[in-house]
């Protein structure tokens, strides 16, 4: 069993920058797809951005540019360095993991869940 425990979330004025942290414990096979979610109140939870088992990434339209995310098989820790932060990232941030190498599209095919950690960015 794969159990994720986010870390990094906090409040932050726009414009500024946080790095999330996903650290995974159980099998810890690093070379899974593992991917950041978010979902701010009364919206539907959205893919943020993934990464697969060899490194390939992909990024929602409202992330590119401002977001990177990125993984220490080593550690095996997932990151997400947010940077140039609005007040529409403010979301409950979580961190899934897959039993595969690529990515999935759904995001209930991700096997794994953590239980968040709070973003919040003020104007």
């Amino acid at each position: 069993q794969v159990q994720l425990v986010e870390s990094g979330g906090g409040s932050v004025q726009a414009g500024g920058s946080l790095r999330l942290s996903c650290a995974r414990s159980g099998n810890t096979y690093s070379r899974f797809c593992m991917g950041w979610f978010r979902q701010a109140p009364g919206k539907e939870r959205e893919g943020v951005a993934t990464i697969t088992g060899g490194g390939s990434t992909d990024y929602a339209d409202s992330v590119k540019g401002r977001f990177t995310i990125s993984r220490d098989n080593a550690k095996n820790t997932l990151y997400l360095q947010m940077n140039s932060l609005k007040p529409e990232d403010t979301a409950m941030y979580y961190c899934a993991a897959t039993r595969t190498w690529l990515c999935p599209r759904k995001q209930y095919e991700y096997n794994y869940w953590g239980q968040g950690t709070q973003v919040t960015v003020s104007p």
